[in-house]
């Protein structure tokens, strides 16, 4: 098969003819296709369902305390110890949460403006500017909650192991870059897991703010789509050992292990951090949840508990990715018009098309009926550069939907492609 350079403006003309047929048919179909956002399925949903019956004797009580009263705003012992097996660390680095890490991160970043951390000359909100790295194509998410906090948003390119260590370094001469995000294995939305080398340089960094924080966002850290698993190392001993004991803050929640609306998060830091933090959150919460966090120490026990439950939702989920990776290899493998990401892991497949042409493609895909995340999402203040990148998440459409979306999607990116190559 000749690539897409290599033929002539007349073959060029020719093919997209033949390709914009094709979409003019699919769109006569009413397809309603989404592959916007990493929500689990049912079929993963269904997995947990036995969670609810964690109480059905009757029995609220673990660790000797009735979790349906208050107390305990750090979580129970339990609770931390399951945490500290995910995450790698001890008990007592662990503070249990609600039901989201996202909020979790959101008060930390608020105490860091209000309070400042244990390294911090003043509050973060007393400074004139604060500034955040956003290593992308990256978490969306993650950029949005900052804007709303009033930082100003750094762009650092990623790389196959992790964030652009030279950007870093660069940008931490300036002293008003007070953190960096991070998810640290199969990112959102690449699939990328950090090496030990950029772990270690993490850790190291000589900043320019005392008080620099790396928001470690471990969303998926025990979601491989193999059973061969990614590793990572522990940035939290990394950080002391390089004499910065309170520069990470953990992050990790069940939300795509059990029910993704009604899971436990947690996170873990220093110490002398989280003793900080867990003295800010006692004036404005005298315990979470107990009670789910008794259904889930039931249901998923210990770490050996959560890898076999992992296990079965990777079965439920590779299948769809490999629907997608198959079409991408087999309808766009030898034009060389784009490249993509093959995850070992996570919920996301990132697609590079030609520059210029991702909002093109969405817009085709839109119009046709599948809608993707918009074009430019994974980038500080959703600018793409290039207008290359698309995330791909294929969890919860069935098997069908995905083919269907596999091909259109296949086919408006070749017709957004020779688009840009005619004009």
């Amino acid at each position: 098969m000749k690539t897409y350079a290599n033929l002539t403006r007349a073959e060029r003309q020719s093919a997209l003819e033949t390709l914009r047929a094709r979409y003019a048919e699919i769109c006569t179909l009413g397809y309603k296709l989404d592959l916007t956002r990493g929500k689990p399925c049912p079929e993963q949903l269904a997995l947990s369902d036995a969670l609810w019956n964690g109480v059905a004797d009757g029995d609220f009580t673990l660790d000797g305390v009735d979790t349906r009263n208050y107390g305990m705003p750090g979580g129970l012992p339990s609770t931390k110890k399951l945490f500290a097996e995910l995450m790698e660390v001890q008990p007592e680095n662990v503070f249990v949460g609600g039901n989201a890490s996202l909020q979790l991160m959101s008060d930390v970043l608020m105490r860091c403006l209000i309070n400042g951390l244990p390294d911090s000359p003043r509050p973060w909100g007393r400074e004139e500017v604060v500034k955040i790295l956003c290593p992308c194509p990256g978490y969306d998410r993650h950029f949005h909650l900052a804007l709303s906090l009033g930082l100003t948003l750094v762009p650092i390119p990623m790389l196959a192991d992790g964030p652009d260590m030279d950007a870093v370094r660069e940008a931490l001469r300036d002293p008003q870059v007070k953190g960096i995000w991070c998810v640290p294995k199969y990112s959102n939305p690449d699939g990328t897991t950090y090496s030990e080398e950029v772990c270690r340089k993490l850790a190291a960094l000589t900043t320019a703010a005392p008080d620099f924080l790396i928001l470690w966002d471990n969303a998926y850290c025990m979601h491989p789509l193999y059973e061969e698993i990614d590793s990572i190392p522990n940035i939290l001993e990394l950080c002391e050992r390089a004499g910065h004991p309170n520069r990470v803050v953990m992050f990790c929640s069940t939300s795509k292990l059990t029910h993704a609306g009604a899971g436990v998060a947690a996170l873990a830091a220093n110490r002398e951090l989280l003793s900080h933090l867990t003295k800010l959150y006692g004036y404005s919460i005298i315990s979470f949840n107990k009670v789910n966090e008794l259904l889930h120490l039931r249901f998923l026990k210990d770490r050996s508990g959560v890898e076999a439950l992992m296990q079965k939702h990777a079965d439920i989920l590779r299948p769809k990715f490999e629907i997608v990776l198959n079409a991408l290899d087999s309808e766009l493998g030898e034009l060389d018009i784009a490249k993509w990401t093959h995850p070992r892991g996570g919920y996301f497949i990132g697609l590079y098309a030609m520059p210029g042409t991702a909002s093109r493609i969405y817009a085709l895909c839109r119009d046709a009926g599948l809608i993707l995340t918009p074009a430019g999402a994974a980038y500080p203040y959703g600018r793409d550069p290039q207008d290359s990148h698309l995330r791909i998440a294929p969890s919860f459409a069935s098997l069908e939907e995905i083919e269907k979306a596999a091909e259109l999607l296949t086919l408006c990116l070749k017709i957004a492609t020779l688009e840009r190559m005619q004009s």
